[in-house]
């Protein structure tokens, strides 16, 4: 233990004098205290944590946060839980409530939820967060979230942030996502079961930065249904590096 926290400090003290983001993964767990034979209802979250650069870090950590509220709750509005425990435990404390209401029902709920540093650059820092929830009925959501952050400044960068200009960018992936997904170009973009809105393609909601190239992945109901499950483009560096600002 000693030497863990020599190297701890270390590795504080190298980020301190460089000025460089450090990150350390936190996990965090929960499971219902109303008796249960087997699947008893859990949720877990594991999640890196930015530091050793206060007001940067501060920055990352609270958008973080603020994503995985709108990804663990039950009813109407996100809970108004301040940090991960008390979030956990909101998300608990709704599937209880409920079993207490309905003792003869049977509710399985599950949360999993990871993040991920997957890609850091100078210009920009991308953390992924990769999600499954259940709270009843025929199957339960997953999806993945992608963040993007100036790394120094700690502030969001939204997709309309990364293109210089958007609208060629989207004419360029559509053709290429016509391709792959063998889309004859003089017909609709939904007429091999696709469900883009309005029928008219769309770039996603979350795009990743990659060590191979720019990935633009559609979670399921994005597209498609849940049935075809989510889409994905990737384009190399060399093919959309004049289309972006961020690099």
């Amino acid at each position: 233990m000693k030497h863990i926290i020599i190297y701890t400090l270390l590795l504080f003290s190298v980020a301190q004098c460089s000025n460089e983001l450090v990150f350390e993964e936190e996990s965090f767990q929960k499971t219902t205290s109303l008796p249960c034979k087997e699947d008893c209802p859990s949720i877990s979250v594991k999640i890196p944590v930015a530091n050793a650069v206060p007001v940067v870090a501060d920055s990352i950590n609270k958008k973080v946060f603020s994503v995985l509220k709108e990804i663990i709750y039950f009813g109407e509005k996100p809970y108004s839980a301040t940090n991960y425990n008390s979030l956990l435990a909101s998300f608990i404390d709704s599937y209880e409530k409920l079993q207490k209401e309905f003792p003869n029902d049977k509710f399985g709920w599950e949360a999993n939820i990871e993040g991920d540093v997957k890609y850091q650059s100078d210009a920009l820092l991308n953390i992924e967060i990769k999600h499954y929830t259940y709270t009843g009925g025929a199957h339960g959501y997953q999806g993945l979230r992608s963040l993007l952050f100036d790394p120094s400044t700690g502030k969001s960068i939204s997709n309309d942030e990364l293109f210089n200009d958007k609208a060629a960018f989207k004419a360029f992936a559509e053709k290429k996502f016509r391709s792959k997904y063998k889309i004859p170009t003089n017909k609709s973009i939904n007429s091999t079961r696709l469900m883009f809105e309005k029928e008219k393609f769309q770039l996603p909601q979350n795009i990743f930065y990659t060590d191979k190239g720019l990935l633009l992945y559609y979670n399921s109901y994005e597209a498609a249904s849940y049935a075809d499950g989510p889409k994905e483009l990737l384009l190399s560096y060399t093919e959309v590096n004049d289309y972006l600002v961020v690099k």
